[in-house]
């Protein structure tokens, strides 16, 4: 679809499904030249998806800007996977696809795409993970608390901080997601003084997660990026084994199921990359105007 000066395309897809009206939803904007941040934090906020995508493309470049309903974010799976795959599919070819994407601050990450039975997959390259820090036994209430869960829903693994990309508390957890919610509103606070961004709850037993903007206004409906820090955290912890792929599940609570393929490889002890997956489904597409 040919733009003017002034109007922007987008592509609206499901990240994490293979079916629309499931999943993570996305606005990948596929031509953003010309676009402040402002611009496409304002253009993000009308969109009022999770998150949206912008891209500019130079030659055999491919850069991105990433937004979620409050700020710029250095790193995202959700929106990769859906930009890649939607790249993957303006591009007419059926045959598998890597694409590289350079990420506003520098940091480039790799996509591999694929056709199958109409269905497209997307595959991020996350990385080795960065294990910041774990917390003592001491900090459990506290953040059980500030997550409405009983001390006795805590599993009996160490709270723990770890970065793909974004750095999260991994709260480990036993017994059922339902009735978690953020009860604070110093959450931001707590986490940083721990050496973290967000927090991510996961249920052990289960292989599910659950994440929220640290308001708790908004819950996420698939966090990738958290994804590839849940398996960091469960080749060490020895819940999962290398090399073989885990469905994490998200997003069932508010009737958006979503399904996230994650591998972690190396040992326990030395985790050399993890890779998070999904189905991408296509929903519609078209243009607004800037800001």
């Amino acid at each position: 679809m040919p733009r003017t000066q002034d109007d922007y395309n987008f592509v609206h897809c499901d990240v994490f499904a293979s079916q629309p009206y499931a999943g993570n939803s996305l606005a990948v904007f596929t031509d953003c030249a010309g676009l402040s941040a402002q611009q496409m934090l304002r253009m993000t906020q009308e969109m009022r998806h999770f998150e949206s995508i912008f891209l500019s493309q130079d030659q055999d470049r491919i850069t991105a800007r990433v937004f979620d309903l409050l700020e710029e974010l250095p790193f995202a799976g959700h929106p990769l996977i859906g930009a890649a795959c939607t790249l993957h599919r303006a591009s007419g070819d059926t045959a598998p696809q890597t694409w590289a994407i350079t990420l506003n601050g520098g940091r480039m990450v790799t996509i591999r795409t694929a056709l199958e039975n109409g269905i497209y997959t997307g595959t991020l390259d996350q990385g080795a993970p960065d294990f910041i820090a774990v917390l003592p036994m001491g900090a459990k209430p506290g953040f059980a608390d500030a997550f409405h869960l009983a001390e006795t829903q805590m599993a009996d693994l160490p709270l723990e901080v770890i970065s793909t990309g974004l750095k999260y508390l991994v709260i480990p957890v036993s017994g059922g997601l339902d009735q978690a919610r953020i009860t604070v509103d110093d959450l931001d606070q707590q986490l940083a003084a721990v050496g973290a961004e967000f927090a991510y709850l996961f249920d052990v037993d289960t292989f599910e997660g659950r994440h929220w903007n640290n308001d708790g206004v908004i819950e996420d409906v698939a966090t990738g990026s958290a994804a590839g820090v849940v398996g960091a955290y469960a080749l060490k912890h020895g819940l999962i084994n290398a090399g073989d792929p885990v469905t994490l599940r998200q997003g069932h609570f508010m009737g958006r199921p979503s399904q996230l393929q994650v591998t972690a490889y190396g040992t326990p002890d030395s985790i050399t990359n993890i890779s998070v997956a999904g189905h991408v489904a296509f929903v519609g597409e078209g243009k607004v105007c800037a800001p």
